[in-house]
């Protein structure tokens, strides 16, 4: 065999070597490849959105008004959920309702208009 062909297995072993070398010395390159992938694809859908925005302007407004109402009705749910809060502990007892006279019979004002009410009362 020449040299020439055994030079790309030559390669791949010193690539691999360099490879293993840089994981035990540096253990979060795994971490800066994620942190570099997800930075890539902020700045390509920034750029997306940039562009999209300087062409529909309107739209892009009414989706920013829409999801301040969105975050406006959820903060004000979340704030009458805290104000109901748990119910208050006490107790209670029941009354019963019991007529003004004490015989049970009532003396209920005859339905009418309230001119007719105040005619009954001017004639007594």
């Amino acid at each position: 065999m020449s040299k020439f062909t055994s030079l790309p297995d030559r390669a791949l072993e010193l690539v691999s070597s360099v490879g293993d070398n840089i994981k035990q010395h540096v253990p979060k390159a795994g971490q800066w490849l994620e942190t570099g992938v997800k930075l890539g694809a902020l700045k390509t859908g920034a750029r997306t959105a940039g562009g999209f925005i300087r062409r529909n302007p309107v739209i892009a407004v009414a989706a920013v008004a829409g999801a301040g109402l969105l975050w406006y009705a959820a903060a004000r749910r979340k704030a009458k959920q805290q104000a109901e809060g748990d119910p208050i502990e006490g107790s209670a007892r029941r009354i019963d309702a019991r007529r003004a006279d004490g015989n049970g019979s009532a003396s209920r004002r005859k339905s009418g208009t309230r001119k007719a009410a105040s005619e009954e009362s001017a004639s007594e």
